[in-house]
């Protein structure tokens, strides 16, 4: 594999970004190696300034489900463009991706747009706090939901990447009102209501947690969640920023049956350009300036790209038979991994849902972040070096999940296993 350009760009970096990069999951610190730089994107590939092509299933890290520079959306955002990038006032475009996502999820009565999924749940917990006059928010140990100071507090994805609990720069004061739970242990929130009870504002948590490698919620965790929010006055917010769209179009929400009070969406929603939103019940919305006294704003949102994007996004997943198809490529792939895994006798577990997967490296699939940061990092690593050597790109960090997309044909799939075959035996 060449890399000569990627080295030479490399060295430009080092000088103008911190590590070199401008997010810290790319810079391959978890899988060794160093990272690499793109050219182009073109349906499932990706294509480096040297010429080496890779079947893509970090997808821009979710957004594109509909593969790289699709026609129909890279069509909407040069129309829309022609006409202006950004207004800083109502556009047509912000009514029409709205009124679809919430044909989609019924649960988001009324919806504010933002420009990244950390912006929404920071945003959804200013109004959760404001709507209840209480303080505390609830977590989950491993679930990331965005680098905004209150939530930076046992966070899983690229915190754990890093080997760092929690970022210096955020303060004992910032985090005070931000208590812990451990994911998919009822008991563990219980304690918490019982300690706080009428202090507690909101729970957060991710429905499918996909920032500790992919972790399914246990069979009445989420119901129990419903009850225990419910009884003590507190809101419930699904974060579905990268679960939404993705492990069903309706969101992990539909897939469960659970009505969150709030929910949180991004990546998908923006088709590759910067997105983000939450809504949710209108009583609860309403409290939004300037319709109520709580505040949030943004220069950027709903432009009118942004919404072109999404609007072309969602209308190309909902086209007949192209969820289904997505999900069972999904499920093919998963499948083949660990058919090929187990021939190889490299203990794994594959997980996926909808059109996210993860392989683990260990026994039993995690149940939580704790389980979850005991899989073999070192084994991750050298497969994910050897994948790369064979043209297939996967996340850079064990705890991140893989996306599939309309893209990935059977052909590409079987080309990912014949990758998969050589790179398990190497282990």
């Amino acid at each position: 594999m060449k890399r000569d350009q990627s080295d030479r760009l490399l060295q430009l970096a080092y000088d103008l970004f911190p590590g070199a990069v401008n997010s810290p999951v790319r810079a391959f610190k978890a899988v060794g190696g160093e990272p690499i730089f793109i050219q182009k994107g073109e349906g499932p590939w990706i294509l480096d300034v040297d010429g080496n092509r890779y079947i893509d299933y970090v997808l821009s890290w979710g957004p594109l489900v509909l593969g790289h520079a699709d026609f129909g959306v890279v069509e909407a955002i040069a129309t829309a463009a022609r006409l202006g990038t950004s207004y800083g006032a109502p556009c047509p475009a912000e009514v029409e991706l709205a009124t679809l996502v919430r044909s989609l999820m019924p649960t988001m009565e009324m919806i504010r747009f933002v420009n990244s999924g950390t912006e929404a749940t920071m945003s959804a917990l200013r109004l959760a706090r404001g709507f209840t006059r209480r303080e505390k928010v609830i977590k989950f140990k491993g679930n990331y939901h965005g680098h905004s100071d209150m939530l930076l507090v046992q966070s899983g994805s690229g915190m754990g990447t890093l080997g760092v609990p929690d970022s210096p720069g955020v303060t004992r004061a910032a985090v005070a009102d931000t208590l812990v739970a451990v994911y998919n242990d009822i008991d563990s929130v219980s304690s918490l209501f019982k300690e706080y009870s009428n202090r507690v504002a909101a729970v957060i948590v991710e429905p499918v947690a996909a920032n500790m490698g992919l972790v399914l919620p246990k069979r009445g965790f989420l119901e129990k969640l419903r009850e225990l929010t419910k009884k003590h006055g507190a809101l419930l917010v699904f974060d579905e920023v990268l679960t939404g769209f993705r492990v069903h179009p309706g969101g992990a929400q539909a897939v469960f049956g659970i009505e969150p009070d709030l929910t949180t969406i991004g990546k998908v929603l923006g088709g590759g350009l910067p997105v983000g939103a939450y809504g949710g019940q209108r009583k609860i919305m309403e409290e939004l300036a300037p319709a109520g006294p709580v505040y949030q704003a943004g220069t950027l949102s709903g432009n009118p790209l942004a919404m072109a994007a999404g609007i072309a996004t969602l209308k190309g997943l909902m086209e007949e038979g192209t969820w289904d198809a997505l999900e069972k490529s999904c499920q093919t792939l998963v499948t083949g991994l660990q058919e090929v895994a187990s021939k190889c006798r490299v203990p794994v577990s594959v997980a996926s849902i909808g059109s996210l997967f993860s392989v683990y490296f260990g026994g039993q699939s995690p149940h939580d972040w704790d389980s979850a940061a005991q899989g073999n990092g070192r084994h991750y690593a050298r497969f994910f070096q050897a994948m790369l050597e064979r043209s297939v790109y996967l996340a850079p960090s064990p705890f991140e999940v893989g996306f599939v997309s309309t893209k990935h044909t059977e052909t590409i799939l079987e080309e990912t296993l014949e990758s998969a075959r050589a790179s398990f035996a190497l282990l």
